[in-house]
């Protein structure tokens, strides 16, 4: 009971619950405090954003860095590819699919929303895009000058973003959903719009079960061994990232399913498999572009211009390698690219935050069964390369 009590999915279904409900039976007076409310808790989210981008990326990038490993840049440059082939599938699939769910959009016929009683700001320090400009910079300059301390600095302020995501953002996150769904009930759009993110979400798993036959068809192509001999045995791993909502709490099964296949070397499980876990995010980024699409046909009553989102999956990418392998770990960390490149207010970046922990579970277990594929890549590669040892095979 305590468990179901503290998981995130629980909170926000009854955040989506509660505020529906209050929202319908709000007068004005009411409205204007929930409103209030909403607004302040939002300039706190979004003032961590910067911070939460220097603290998840800059040591990432120090850590790829200051190891030479060819295994390691390998691994990295696939799970980047893979994250982007997997975001442009996405993208792609919703530019088709989206325009012809009949989504009635926000904007239209809806009951304004009362003044906020009072604002109070929290600016940001800096800009998203100074943000990322800047843990880029520190981090490959820590690395070129093997700056021990930095080093040290930068992991120690990567856990203190990760402690406020934790302790203050991801409790917070409930409250800012309710008020949000409050808002979306008051002026009357919700129960028009519960039908389609149902839809969408079911076409998320649909995307996501492709692209793991995708991967994996590939896997086996560039290793040219069996990948049956490998997905077979991440049925465990599938099932508990299902119930963890967590790459990194499931590595332990993932790891012991891996081990399992009879076509991957002990040393490639050993290797890519941790590090995938933190890297790889495929299932995460494909849920993301998808429902940043959705939302903004919902809320704004169009898709973004290519451009942007071009420019949104690219750097979304590189934001996937440098998240935590922790709930939500990969749309927290890239907020800033919602705000800053697509141009979504706080709302729209409230829904998206719904909608996505609502399924994050099904993203993650993508997530993971994908890094058998990886490892299978890795096998093949390492085999033709000569790189590394790669010897240890099971009989």
């Amino acid at each position: 009971m305590s468990k179901l009590k503290d998981n995130l999915i629980v909170k926000l279904l009854l955040a989506v619950v509660i505020g529906a409900l209050v929202g319908l039976a709000s007068t004005e007076t009411i409205m204007s405090i929930i409103v209030t409310i909403k607004y302040i808790l939002g300039q706190v989210i979004f003032y961590c954003i910067p911070l939460v981008i220097i603290g998840f990326i800059a040591p990432s990038i120090v850590k790829m860095r200051s190891n030479a490993s060819k295994m390691l840049g390998i691994t990295v440059l696939i799970a980047y590819v893979s994250s982007i082939g997997a975001a442009s599938f996405s993208a792609i699939s919703g530019y088709a699919i989206i325009p012809k769910l009949s989504i009635a959009s926000n904007v239209d016929n809806l009951r304004e929303l009362p003044k906020i009683i009072f604002k109070l700001d929290i600016p940001p320090v800096m800009s998203v895009m100074t943000a990322l400009v800047t843990a880029i910079l520190i981090g490959l300059a820590t690395a070129w000058t093997n700056s021990d301390l930095v080093e040290k600095l930068l992991d120690q302020f990567g856990e203190i973003m990760l402690s406020i995501v934790s302790k203050v953002i991801i409790p917070i996150l409930p409250f800012f959903v309710s008020t949000t769904f409050a808002g979306l009930a008051y002026e009357g759009s919700i129960t028009k719009q519960l039908p389609v993110f149902l839809i969408v979400i079911l076409l998320v798993i649909i995307g996501h079960l492709i692209w793991l036959a995708l991967l994996y068809f590939i896997g086996g192509a560039i290793s040219k061994k069996n990948p049956l001999e490998v997905i077979k045995h991440y049925g465990p791993a599938y099932l508990t990232a299902v119930g963890t909502m967590s790459s990194a709490a499931t590595l332990p099964v993932a790891l012991k399913c891996a081990h399992k296949s009879s076509v991957l070397s002990d040393d490639i499980v050993d290797f890519a498999i941790p590090l995938c876990s933190t890297i790889h995010l495929c299932g995460s980024v494909l849920t993301e572009v998808f429902f940043v699409l959705t939302v903004s046909q919902v809320v704004y009553g169009t898709l973004p211009p290519l451009g942007k989102i071009i420019q949104f999956i690219i750097l979304l990418g590189i934001f996937a390698i440098g998240a935590p392998g922790v709930p939500g770990g990969t749309v927290m960390a890239s907020l800033g690219l919602i705000t800053g490149i697509l141009g979504f207010s706080d709302s729209a970046v409230a829904l998206v935050l719904t909608v996505f922990a609502l399924q994050d579970s099904f993203g993650t277990a993508c997530n993971v069964t994908g890094d058998g594929a990886i490892a299978l890549m890795l096998m093949g590669i390492c085999e033709k390369k000569n790189i590394g040892s790669h010897k240890s095979v099971k009989a």
